[in-house]
C-alpha cells in the first residue's frame, strides 16, 4: 500500500514541467538549426529554372537538327540535285553579306526583295483590315446581314488566291497591284469571320444591359462590343497576316519584278538551288516573326480564361 503512494525518481522528473532554462535551451536549438534548411531550398531553384532552360531550348534544337540530318541524306545521293547544308551555308554567307546591293532593276540584294514583299502586304492587308473589320462588326450585330453574306463568305473563302490573280490583271492592268488585290481579297476573311463571331458571342446580358440604360450604338460598340470582341479581332489579324504572307510569295512569282517570290523564280532560273533554299528560310523566318509579334500583340489584349 505505501508502494502505491510513491514514485520513482524516474516518473517524476519526467512529469515534472520543463524549467524556463531548458525550454530557452531548446528554442535556441530549434533557431539555430533553421537556417540550415534554408540552402538546400535556395540550390532547388537555380537547378529548376536550368531544367525549364533545357525544356525550353533544347527541343527545337533537336528539331531544327532532324531537320539538317534529313537534309543531308536526301543531298547525299547522287542524283537528287539538291545542294548539301553545308554548301548553302557557304552561300548564305555570300548572299547575306551584301543584302542591300542594287545592280539594276531586277538584280537587287535579298534584303530590298524582302522589303518590297512586306510593303505589297502592310499595303493589301492594311486595305483589308479597314474593309473586314467593320464589315465584321455589322455582320455581327445584324442577323439579316449575317444571313445575307454567309453563303457569299463561305462561296469566296475557299477559292485560291492565285485565281484571284488574273482578275487583278485585267481589272487593274499592272502586276504591282494586281499583287495588292489579291493580299487584299485573300485576308479579308479571318477578320471578317472572327469578328462577326466575336460580335455573336458577346453575352446577351450585356446588351440587355445596354437597352435597359438606352445606351447609342456608338457606346454600346466603345464600351461593350469592342472591348469585348477584341481577342476574337486580334486573332483574325494575325490569321489574316500569314495568309497575305503566303499569297504574297505565290502572286510575285507570277507577277515579276521586285520581291521574295521573284528571287525564288530568278533563281530557279538561274538554276541556283542554294539560293531558292536559302529564300525559303528567309521566307519561313519572316513569317514566324510576324507570327510572334501577333501572338505578343494578342496576349496583352487577351483575357486569362481566353488564353486557357
Amino acid at each position: 500500500m505505501v508502494a502505491a503512494v510513491f514514485h520513482s525518481p524516474l516518473e517524476a522528473s519526467a512529469t515534472t514541467p520543463a524549467s524556463p532554462t531548458s525550454s530557452h535551451i531548446a528554442k535556441a536549438m530549434t533557431a539555430s538549426q533553421a537556417p540550415a534548411a534554408l540552402p538546400a531550398t535556395a540550390n532547388r531553384k537555380p537547378a529548376r529554372d536550368l531544367r525549364g532552360f533545357w525544356l525550353a531550348v533544347l527541343p527545337p534544337l533537336m528539331g531544327l537538327a532532324l531537320l539538317v540530318l534529313i537534309w543531308q541524306a536526301i543531298a547525299s545521293t547522287s542524283d537528287s540535285g539538291i545542294p548539301k547544308p553545308a554548301e548553302t551555308w557557304a552561300q548564305a554567307l555570300q548572299v547575306f553579306s551584301d543584302p542591300f546591293y542594287r545592280n539594276g532593276p531586277n538584280d537587287q540584294g535579298v534584303g530590298w526583295n524582302v522589303l518590297a514583299s512586306l510593303q505589297r502586304v502592310a499595303i493589301g492587308f492594311g486595305m483589308a483590315a479597314l474593309v473586314g473589320i467593320p464589315a465584321g462588326f455589322a455582320i455581327g450585330r445584324s442577323v439579316f446581314l449575317s444571313r445575307m453574306f454567309n453563303p457569299l463568305i463561305s462561296l469566296l473563302r475557299p477559292v485560291s488566291p492565285l485565281a484571284w490573280l488574273p482578275i487583278g490583271l485585267l481589272v487593274f492592268k499592272g502586276a504591282n497591284p494586281a499583287a495588292i488585290w489579291t493580299i487584299f481579297i485573300c485576308s479579308i476573311w479571318p477578320m471578317v469571320i472572327n469578328t462577326a463571331v466575336g460580335v455573336q458571342r458577346v453575352p446577351q446580358d450585356y446588351m440587355n444591359v445596354a437597352r435597359v440604360l438606352n445606351l447609342s450604338e456608338w457606346k454600346i460598340f466603345t464600351k461593350i462590343l469592342f472591348p469585348a470582341v477584341l481577342p476574337y479581332l486580334l486573332t483574325g489579324v494575325r490569321l489574316a497576316v500569314g495568309t497575305a504572307w503566303l499569297v504574297i510569295v505565290a502572286a510575285e512569282m507570277l507577277t515579276g519584278g521586285v520581291g521574295i517570290g521573284f528571287w525564288v523564280w530568278d533563281e530557279w532560273n538561274n538554276l541556283n538551288v542554294s539560293s531558292i533554299i536559302i529564300a525559303i528560310f528567309v521566307i519561313g523566318t519572316v513569317g514566324l516573326l510576324l507570327e510572334m509579334a501577333l501572338i505578343k500583340l494578342a496576349s496583352l489584349f487577351t483575357y486569362d480564361e481566353v488564353k486557357a
